[in-house]
């Protein structure tokens, strides 16, 4: 129970279920909500489709996301084919639940309102700026992922209601001060040991091995004197990180590239605008826009009339204040038609793909550049990793060309790169160099074309704008090395065998012996118990640690035995004299080990639901290419 508690702490599973469901699929998903039929089908949940569309947008999605938080060490693993299997499946399942789960939540009336809806929208922080919600942001990174406010607002809700189920199942979880109480008793729990330690070595080196019995040892055993296919290899590795130290930006480059860039190292013309929408583009809704209009001119006040009329009910509630915006993030239509105004002035009725607007302009803040000697040290550092990428790929061409047009050696690729040959031992694929050990270079390597037709690879990828071209200098097959070659190491292996058997029947004698109360048996042996220790249940030696306290709690004046290994793999026989219970106060139920428990309890509750429901659920899933890359 306490390990259990001590992983309940992390609760990484409740934290994964209830922190991705969310946000999971909220730019890359939706559309497995929305989209029709006539496409590939991924997986079918009690009827209903996963399309293949949506399952790729969502793989995708998540490949970007552990491509950022990992980095090249996700690239080698994406470089294993059973991985990348592995992967997608696990992306199509979590699809799965959550269809699931929100199933479940229709069926028991779970409901998201439209104000909780916009409640969650306005404090996402990926639509604030400066601590609040701004509408131009909203508004452009809805575009960029091609989704409308009123798809954006449905994926939400049944995110949220996915949610909300979740929730449910975790709120229902509570712990008694009584059972807090114990459990804080049983973690503070010490036990007195002793301990009688018998050496593996003292045992193998007794132990006696014959000619005969090292032959048949390693006739039964012959995958342990296996020698695995090898290979020797040379290669050339190419990376662009060191090219940056290399080149040099003189101050003249620095500042013909602020000159020619001089928006990047300031800020550009804002504007702030108020609008009215009226959404449609159909004739009835050009005419809404006019009469709203005619209105402004008759004198009717801008932000009363947002307030009561625009169908933008975000803004409309700021009286249609859009905030400050430049160009490039508004609808092009309405941006065109913004940027035409002075300060104070009411556009005419603007079309966009939004609907018709009526655009008041605000406020106007002229763009500023930063001086060249404040930026010139971060262009200075951009133009050096822009001609770095450059002179890698650069470089990359010239390699993957001479190595191909010279395959019999890698001499002349690592002249034309002006780089160095490196050359290793024999290895094979399971112990081979880090820099080799990718699957791509393996696979390479091991392969015909390379191995036994001695030519250079092509240029294999490894990590991003890092390479490497390989070939093969020798090659031995997968071979029984010969007795003779290996027979002090059976013996020894043999010897440890016996050592271990040894000592096990030894400490299995001792234990049963001590158990009957029978203690003469160490004086027999020459053995004795260590002097007493008080030991925690997070004790230095958790091994010890674990056996001591999965023991009975001994009667007073006797012992109790067990026994386990320690860290050098030696019998250790534990001797239980004593149980001090601990004493402790009350614990309360909002303490922060009832939050440990509920949270336990609320992953286990998850987790059995999702069992639950897909015991009962017909799923079943396509044939879709869930190996791909």
């Amino acid at each position: 129970m306490m390990e259990r508690m001590r992983e309940g702490a992390s609760s990484i599973w409740v934290k994964i279920i209830l922190g991705l469901i969310i946000f999971s699929f909220v730019f890359a998903g939706v559309g497995s909500y929305l989209a029709g039929g006539g496409q590939q089908i991924a997986a079918t949940v009690d009827g209903r489709e996963i399309s293949q569309r949506d399952f790729d947008m969502a793989y995708q999605n998540e490949r970007n996301r552990m491509q950022s938080q990992l980095g090249d060490y996700f690239s080698s693993l994406m470089g294993d084919p059973a991985y990348v299997q592995q992967f997608r499946r696990s992306v199509l399942d979590r699809m799965v639940n959550d269809v699931l789960i929100e199933q479940r939540a229709q069926e028991l009336g779970l409901r998201i309102s439209d104000e909780q809806i916009r409640t969650a929208i306005v404090s996402m922080p990926e639509f604030q700026r400066d601590g609040r919600f701004d509408n131009d942001t909203y508004n452009s990174l809805l575009r960029r992922s091609g989704m409308t406010p009123d798809q954006f607002a449905e994926s939400m809700r049944t995110d949220m209601l996915r949610q909300q189920f979740l929730l449910a199942i975790q709120g229902s979880d509570f712990a008694l001060s009584s059972e807090l109480t114990a459990l804080t008793k049983l973690e503070q729990q010490q036990r007195e040991i002793r301990t009688l330690t018998l050496n593996i070595d003292s045992f193998t080196q007794k132990a006696e091995v014959t000619d005969e019995e090292a032959l048949a040892f390693y006739e039964q055993n012959p995958l342990r004197y296996t020698r695995p296919d090898q290979v020797k290899a040379a290669y050339i590795e190419l990376s662009g990180k060191g090219l940056t130290t290399s080149l040099d930006v003189t101050e003249d480059d620095a500042q013909a590239f602020f000159d020619e860039n001089q928006n990047k190292y300031g800020t550009a013309e804002q504007r702030q605008a108020s609008h009215i929408l009226v959404q449609g583009t159909d004739s009835d809704a050009k005419a809404k826009a006019e009469a709203l209009l005619a209105e402004l001119k008759a004198g009717a006040d801008f932000a009363e009339l947002a307030q009561t009329s625009s169908d933008d009910t975000f803004s409309g509630k700021d009286g249609g204040n859009l905030g400050w915006f430049e160009r490039g993030v508004m609808d092009p239509a309405f941006e065109d038609a913004a940027f035409a105004l002075n300060k104070g002035d009411v556009s005419e009725v603007v079309q966009s793909d939004f609907g018709f607007h009526i655009i008041k302009m605000d406020d106007i803040k002229a763009p500023k550049v930063k001086p060249f000697a404040d930026v010139r040290d971060e262009i200075t550092a951009e133009l050096r990793e822009q001609r770095a990428v450059e002179a890698f790929y650069d470089l990359q061409n010239q390699l993957a060309e001479t190595a191909f047009e010279m395959p019999d050696s890698l001499d002349d690729a690592a002249e034309a790169i002006n780089g160095t040959v490196q050359t290793t031992d024999f290895f094979s694929q399971s112990d081979a160099p880090e820099l080799l050990a990718t699957p791509a270079v393996l696979q390479a390597l091991f392969s015909a074309e390379v191995r036994e037709d001695g030519l250079n690879s092509d240029v294999i990828e490894i990590a991003p704008e890092h390479v490497i071209v390989v070939r093969v200098d020798d090659s031995r097959d997968e071979m029984i090395l010969p007795f003779d070659e290996v027979s002090a190491l059976v013996k020894d292996q043999l010897a440890q065998q016996k050592g271990e058997e040894q000592a096990q029947a030894k400490a299995d004698e001792i234990l049963t012996s001590l158990r009957d109360g029978n203690a003469e048996i160490l004086e027999t042996e020459g053995l004795a118990f260590s002097d007493v220790e008080t030991i925690s249940r997070a004790g230095a030696d958790r091994m010890v640690a674990q056996v001591a306290f999965g023991l009975a709690k001994p009667a007073e004046g006797q012992s109790v035995f067990g026994v386990t290994r320690d860290a050098s793999g030696n019998m250790l026989i534990i001797a239980l004299d004593n149980v001090i219970e601990a004493e402790v106060a009350p614990v309360a139920t909002d303490s922060q080990l009832a939050t440990q428990l509920e949270q336990m309890n609320a992953q286990q509750d998850v987790m059995a639901t999702l069992d639950e429901l897909r015991n009962t659920a017909e799923v079943s899933y396509q044939a879709v290419d869930t190996a791909a890359n």
